[in-house]
């Protein structure tokens, strides 16, 4: 029986909402199908952090990992998807150990009632560094969001991404968790090998589990 999939990838597209000053999604035709070219190919400009992304090392560390020499065990595999809608400005620790069982080794967070497909919204949820120690603690690999970072946007210091830098541990953001429920579920959310860069797209799904 075929697995039910959940595309929780966002599109990339000219109105995507970007981190503020970062590089809007733009596209350009270089040959268009027609008298003279029998095909179409477009060229594209991106930032990479646009949409549904995984980070890299790099991005939080001038030594770190490109996105190009991470492993990619991590963005596949069993995850848990846990309803974090309650946790406000903040993920905390309290919560990481109420949620998320030992041995868990992926773990996405829903933290939008619906996902800001049109706005960029700055007040989202983030997660507390001490909340990093606690899911590294259970073994997890990789954390997932749906908001765009795992520091506030006014955040200088960066502190949960250095928190991941130390637990080893490997982030996507951007995430869109409305439709699936929370539960067990397989990600599947390889970055693109773009070489010598600090983060990459990702084309995100969860799979239903077989049993």
């Amino acid at each position: 029986m075929t697995r039910r999939l959940w595309d929780i990838s966002q599109a990339l597209r000219p109105d995507l909402p970007v981190w503020p000053g970062d590089t809007p999604f733009q596209s350009t035709p270089k040959w268009t199908f027609g008298p003279g070219s029998p095909v179409n190919v477009t060229a594209f400009t991106a930032s990479t952090h646009s949409g549904a992304h995984a980070d890299a090392p790099l991005h939080y560390a001038p030594d770190g990992a490109p996105i190009d020499a991470v492993a990619l065990d991590a963005y596949l595999g069993p995850c848990l998807l846990i309803d974090a809608r309650e946790c406000g400005e903040l993920i905390g620790p309290d919560f990481v150990e109420a949620h998320v069982p030992p041995g868990t080794e992926r773990v996405l967070f829903r933290t939008y009632e619906r996902f800001p497909h049109q706005v960029w919204t700055a007040a989202f949820t983030a997660v507390d560094p001490s909340a990093i120690t606690a899911l590294a603690e259970r073994g997890v690999r990789l954390i997932g969001l749906d908001s765009p970072s795992l520091d506030p946007q006014d955040s200088k210091t960066m502190d949960a991404h250095l928190a991941i830098l130390h637990a080893d541990m490997r982030v996507l953001e951007g995430l869109v968790l409305d439709d699936p429920l929370p539960g067990a579920y397989e990600l599947i959310a390889l970055p693109l090998a773009l070489a010598g860069l600090d983060a990459a797209p990702v084309r995100a799904v969860l799979r239903e589990l077989g049993s």
